[in-house]
């Protein structure tokens, strides 16, 4: 079973995150902020993957250390899980509508962590979460797990369908790309990620 912890304790955030890659069990989040909340959760049913995750941040200030630091931990307990890389498929891509805004999500979990994000929201705040620390959440992401990810917005109009459209595209390449191959190297010419 693949599986990675991650735990961060700083002046601005309290978590436990673990995650189980090969697990159909139901996700348990609690972040404080629901929208995001609902966001990873989505993300987690799209990738197949169990989800634990309880965080105590600084959310009286903002979301801001809550969702990146968030990123972090799912990052290093992804890299955790995933080993050597050994097997996989590496590659996910997925185009997710959700009503009226299409969005893609590309991603090589090559052990170079690259974030490119092509994304307007007409709203600022969606559910009492800033919009701008979506991107915030997939930069950490992407970095702590080597994940060079591109994710384009094609058209939409209503943030929270935008914003739901990104995690549910994110899942589904994830688990696209952690696929197992049969393979007993990582998905490289060079022989290693």
């Amino acid at each position: 079973m693949r599986k990675g912890v991650s735990i961060r304790k700083t002046n601005e955030t309290d978590i436990k995150l673990s995650i189980e890659l090969d697990s159909q069990k139901p996700s348990r989040i609690n972040t404080g902020i629901g929208f995001f909340d609902h966001m990873l959760t989505l993300f987690a049913f799209r990738a197949g993957i169990s989800l634990t995750l309880d965080c105590h941040g600084d959310i009286q200030v903002d979301g801001h250390h809550t969702v990146e630091d968030v990123g972090i931990c799912l990052g290093q307990a992804i890299t955790e899980a995933l080993g050597d890389k050994s097997g996989i498929s590496r590659y996910g891509t997925a185009w997710i509508p959700m009503d009226e805004a299409l969005v893609q999500c590309v991603m090589d979990i090559s052990g170079r962590g690259f974030l490119v994000f092509n994304a307007d929201y007409p709203s600022p705040v969606v559910g009492g979460f800033e919009t701008e620390l979506t991107e915030e959440f997939f930069r950490a992401l992407t970095h702590n797990a080597g994940i060079t990810l591109h994710i384009n917005l094609s058209y939409g109009r209503n943030t929270h369908h935008i914003i739901e459209a990104m995690f549910k595209a994110l899942g589904c390449a994830f688990a696209e790309a952690i696929k197992k191959t049969g393979l007993k190297t990582p998905s490289s010419t060079k022989g290693i990620l």
